[in-house]
């Protein structure tokens, strides 16, 4: 799909904030509420805005502990891998979870509420996926930013 100016400044615009409405995104893109939304259900439907949601505090959350692990396993078996992508897929205390190159060969972003329920998380990843070699793990001693927004260039050049 080929954004123009408009998606652009829209998908910035609900990537801040997606509660706005369609008024207060008419008055920042300059077209009408109609246009905006017709706009945000293509961009919806093709795919470029998968969800929306909610970033809700992680201390309030009970979830204060955020741990950043280096997997590595032992075969690239494709069963293997498909079978560790669903679990980690399906566990919620796992935020994000990316194949990479490198020593490791996933990187994760898990929240606990502490050091405790992250070890009995990871006994279990371990247990229940007999191809893990070897993780280890780095504490985020404190957040300096988190989020998922992706800059997008209102004139489509970065």
């Amino acid at each position: 799909m080929k954004l123009d100016t408009f998606d652009r400044r829209i998908l910035n615009l609900v990537q801040e904030d997606a509660s706005l409405t369609g008024e207060k995104l008419s008055e920042s893109v300059a077209l009408s509420v109609s246009a905006i939304q017709r706009r945000i259900r293509r961009l919806h439907e093709a795919g470029v805005i998968q969800r929306n949601v909610s970033i809700v505090d992680p201390q309030h959350a009970g979830r204060p502990t955020f741990f950043v692990v280096a997997l590595q396993i032992e075969r690239e078996r494709p069963e293997l891998l498909a079978q560790l992508r669903r679990w980690l897929a399906n566990e919620p205390q796992v935020q994000q979870a990316f194949y990479v190159t490198g020593e490791a060969d996933f990187v994760l972003i898990v929240t606990a509420p502490d050091t405790a329920s992250y070890d009995e998380l990871m006994s279990r990843m371990v247990r229940d996926n007999a191809n893990i070699r070897h993780f280890t793990t780095n504490v985020a001693l404190g957040v300096i930013k988190r989020g998922l927004a992706i800059p997008i260039a209102i004139d489509g050049i970065d």
